[in-house]
């Protein structure tokens, strides 16, 4: 029997690399992708499923409460989570969330099907980086971020000030100043050199 896969990411270039990778596959029964969270469980309540690779920054909201969500409606389709190298450290929340794994978005065609099926065979699969992140002491988990509070957070660390990074984004000053001030008060940073020393060992940027 087939394995059939959906995607929920806002990436075209991510679901059609996956898409094309895995389309042609004899265990895979492609069932389409969701840009949203909103557009996913509006999906499953029509269409079964039994995987879904979930990225975990969304435009409504993060994947990390979609999957809670899915899990809860949906307890035999299977979650596995997506992201890139530097949203590992939100593994922890998606498993504690229900998801079932855990694979950065340049993994392989074989690491993929291997997820896929270890997942179906009621197993957890979490890529090599994500359980060597998970052995890492716990006061070393990062905090939740928005995916305007991670781009921010990388423009920051690479010296602009606020008014640079404001025009960059076309939004006002004082908008990247509460953003600023906000990502100290989640990191608990005492300045900005700290936010970024902290960001970095989180490989966070």
């Amino acid at each position: 029997m087939k394995i059939k896969l959906h995607i929920v990411d806002d990436h075209h270039m991510v679901i059609e690399g996956i898409r094309s990778m895995l389309l042609n596959d004899e265990i895979i029964e492609w069932k389409g992708y969701s840009l949203t969270a909103n557009a996913c469980l509006s999906f499953l309540s029509f269409h079964p499923v039994d995987v879904i690779f979930m990225d975990i920054n969304l435009p409504d909201r993060s994947g990390i409460e979609l999957c809670k969500e899915v899990t809860q409606l949906y307890p035999a389709v299977k979650v596995i989570g997506l992201s890139t190298f530097g949203q590992l450290s939100f593994i922890s929340k998606m498993l504690d969330n229900g998801a079932d794994g855990y694979l950065l978005k340049n993994a392989s065609k074989e690491e993929m099907l291997l997820a896929l099926i270890s997942v179906m065979q009621g197993k957890k699969y979490l890529s090599r980086e994500a359980s060597d992140m998970l052995k890492r002491p716990s006061d070393d988990a990062a905090p939740t971020l928005t995916r305007r509070e991670i781009e921010i957070l990388q423009l920051i660390s690479e010296g602009l000030t606020n008014a640079k990074i404001a025009e960059k984004l076309f939004v006002s000053a004082t908008t990247i100043d509460t953003h600023r001030k906000h990502l100290l008060e989640k990191f608990k940073a005492k300045n900005t050199a700290a936010l970024i020393s902290l960001a970095a060992k989180l490989k966070i940027v």
